[in-house]
């Protein structure tokens, strides 16, 4: 886990100096994903600062089909920042702050007024919140002491060099995580280290426009790029779906097995491909461009259960007064849908960060 940090500390050190936060923060991803950025929890949480889906959109962080920014490592830790300066501004108070991270603001805010109802001090002590919020504070001051201390208590860190260990390299079109390694002459798992966020096996420039790099290999890649014969960089591109159709069908379209359709998409099973969808697929000989800024900044990949869509062309064949039931109760269904998904739209909003 040291060894690990030791990529991206000096980077989150420099942007809390330069924001005035206290410097400590930056071990704040131990405590949440162990310094892990391709970490994920099981409530969906996810990179080294453990960012719900709904908090990463607020905080302008893309997720789509070729890319996730909470992983991304400047982008995160910006957006990470971005909140807790927020949370402190709300709660005037560092621990209160870091309770919020962890617990939701709406939570804590709802603790101190229960405690101010009921003539209580407003703490972080005072107030009453889960184990996991209660720890959360006392293991970032145990991780700031050992840090601070190591010989203390019988740890040895390695020594974090006093420079930064990466820096950002235009991505020039598109290109396969393979190449663009082998370019910078470092192995696939250091450059996913660095560059958590391209989680598929292409880089999109139109989406990616630049890559992390260890500060000496920046110029390795780009000379061995400059030199470069490769004629093609990227074996995979985008296609997007015309129609809803089956996986099977759409494999059949884009030549490829179902097997291998499903794998490097990630289709479970008994699942229909929506329309506009965005897929990865084989770079045939006909396709010479990038895939495009829309597709590669906004492409989504939506299904549906096959089920459902079974349920719904058999309703259609209903006659007239049995389609109009079933069209009120679906209606009156949705409706209620909407108001069960808006309460737990909120009560996640008040979650910020899950158990790993």
């Amino acid at each position: 886990m040291s060894e690990r940090s030791s990529k991206y500390l000096y980077h989150i050190v420099e942007e809390l100096e330069a924001r005035k936060m206290p410097t400590e923060l930056a071990l704040l991803p131990f405590i949440e994903s162990a310094f892990n950025p391709q970490a994920v929890s099981s409530a969906r949480a996810s990179g080294m600062w453990q960012f719900m889906p709904a908090t990463g959109k607020s905080f302008d962080l893309k997720q789509n089909a070729f890319r996730d920014d909470r992983r991304d490592v400047q982008a995160s830790t910006r957006a990470a920042l971005d909140y807790l300066e927020r949370l402190h501004k709300m709660f005037g108070d560092w621990h209160l702050a870091l309770a919020a991270y962890n617990w939701g603001e709406g939570n804590v805010s709802k603790a101190i007024a229960r405690n101010k109802r009921a003539g209580l001090p407003t703490g972080y002590t005072d107030l009453n919140m889960p184990m996991e919020t209660r720890m959360y504070v006392p293991k970032l001051q145990a991780m700031k002491n050992i840090v601070g201390n190591p010989p203390q208590y019988g740890v040895v860190l390695p020594s974090i060099p006093n420079h930064p260990y990466f820096q950002s390299v235009p991505l020039p079109r598109d290109m396969d995580v393979s190449v663009a390694a082998k370019l910078a002459d470092i192995s696939e798992q250091d450059f996913k280290a660095l560059n958590p966020s391209a989680h598929r096996p292409v880089l999109l420039a139109a989406g990616s426009p630049n890559i992390l790099l260890p500060w000496d290999n920046a110029e390795v890649f780009q000379r061995n790029y400059e030199a470069s014969t490769l004629g093609r960089m990227a074996t995979w591109t985008a296609w997007v779906a015309p129609s809803t159709m089956k996986v099977a069908d759409a494999a059949k379209r884009v030549n490829m097995s179902e097997a291998d359709f499903r794998a490097v998409n990630n289709i479970p099973p008994r699942m229909l491909i929506k329309a506009g969808s965005a897929l990865l697929v084989p770079r045939n000989a006909s396709t010479l461009g990038d895939v495009t800024a829309q597709v590669a900044d906004n492409g989504k990949l939506d299904l549906s259960p096959e089920a459902v869509a079974k349920r719904k062309a058999a309703a259609g064949k209903g006659g007239k007064h049995g389609k109009g039931t079933k069209l009120a109760s679906a209606k009156e269904h949705k409706g209620t849908g909407k108001k069960q998904a808006s309460a737990k739209a909120d009560k996640k909003g008040d979650t910020k960060v899950a158990r790993k």
